[in-house]
């Protein structure tokens, strides 16, 4: 299976033609941030949810999962912030021509949000962000001395 990220300058005729639409499904980032409400469009608990996921990250997991994805630059309806880091969807083989799960291990779109959200935080670029950041928090706690009010 090969696996594109650049789906952001395709037509949509190759995308339908390449996924139909009763064998693949979409999921925009929104879908698993943990920021997000369920009326902002998040769709799995808070607690299983990713802190501001992107569309690369999810493509990236799924690619490792052995899905067929495609990026399409496309925006969530309930997403007010037009910015870059907002934009895109994944659009996901789930199921084959003949109507078979392409991926036993995910029969629902439900169980392949899960996934998705379990898995980036094991990014490597999810890891890394997040070892620099104890290192910077801990050396500004010790640069603090505790001043007591004179009487």
């Amino acid at each position: 299976m090969q696996f594109q990220c650049s789906g952001f300058g395709r037509d949509e005729a190759e995308l339908k033609i390449k996924f139909h639409v009763n064998q693949s499904v979409c999921i925009y980032p929104v879908y698993i941030n943990s920021k997000k409400t369920i009326a902002e469009g998040r769709r799995i608990a808070a607690e299983k949810a990713v802190e501001n996921p992107t569309c690369s990250e999810i493509h990236n997991v799924l690619g490792a999962a052995g899905m067929n994805a495609v990026c399409e630059n496309k925006l969530h309806p309930r997403e007010w912030n037009r910015d870059w880091q907002f934009r895109g969807r994944v659009r996901v083989q789930l199921k084959k021509e003949d109507g078979s799960l392409c991926n036993e291990q995910f029969s629902s779109r439900k169980e392949l949000m899960l996934y998705v959200a379990e898995m980036i935080p094991k990014l490597k670029s999810r890891t890394q962000k997040s070892g620099t950041g104890e290192q910077n928090s801990q050396q500004s706690d010790g640069g603090k001395k505790n001043k007591k009010k004179k009487k």
